[in-house]
């Protein structure tokens, strides 16, 4: 019998070599987690996309900024001064008007303005200005500010066309009225600005606006 110098290794047992199913037993648990991991960032991608989408869609609907609305309700004059049995303003007295003013915000979110500014014309001259005061129309409100406009009633009895307004017995008078403020709703932010301009009839012997048209523009 010959013999070899080689050893011969014996064969591992059987039981000790790795096999495929336990191969199988030890990705399964892998796979199964990164499942469940892929399973989550889903669910957690698809409810951030559908709250966007749910903002986009508010933002553009129900928090859309609308333009706030601003309107002259009446004008009362409050100091006319007259010469005597007549429609003539007496030289070097003022005339003093109140403006009724409001702006309505039909936003979701407070409408917060500045001094709001006030000009009255008389034939394309300027005859008196006023200030009303800062404030805000809070969300879906209407905010009154009454404006009181001092005249000076020199610069109107210096139009000529003054004495054929006043054989009339009506006086008519232009306004224009400045507001500009700010919409903040969630994210968006927008600056506006609101101007009007009126025309205002008055009645020289009962002292009150007889009729007015007013027009107004939207600037954002």
């Amino acid at each position: 019998m010959v013999e070899t110098s080689e050893q011969i290794r014996p064969l591992a047992p059987a039981s000790e070599r790795p096999t495929s199913s336990d191969d199988e037993a030890g990705v399964a648990p892998i796979n199964h987690r990164r499942r469940r991991l892929l399973r989550c960032c889903g669910c957690v991608g698809a409810v951030l996309l559908l709250q966007a989408v749910v903002i986009v869609i508010l933002i553009f609907t129900v928090f859309k900024v609308k333009d706030p609305v601003i309107r002259l309700n009446g004008v009362r004059v409050d100091r006319l001064e007259l010469i005597n049995g007549t429609t003539t303003p007496r030289p070097g007295s003022n005339m003093s008007l109140t403006a009724d003013v409001s702006v309505r915000n039909p936003n979701y979110a407070s409408f917060r303005y500045p001094e709001t500014t006030s000009s009255l014309y008389y034939r394309g001259t300027e005859i008196g200005e006023a200030r009303g005061p800062a404030g805000k129309a809070r969300a879906r409100r209407t905010a009154r500010m009454n404006v009181t406009v001092e005249v000076i009633a020199d610069r109107v009895t210096g139009q000529p066309e003054l004495g054929s307004d006043i054989n009339s017995g009506v006086l008519t008078l232009g306004s224009y009225t400045v507001v500009g403020g700010k919409v903040k709703i969630l994210m968006v932010k927008k600056h506006v600005r609101v101007t009007m301009n009126c025309t205002l009839t008055v009645n020289l012997t009962s002292q009150a606006i007889q009729e007015q048209k007013c027009k107004r523009k939207v600037k954002i």
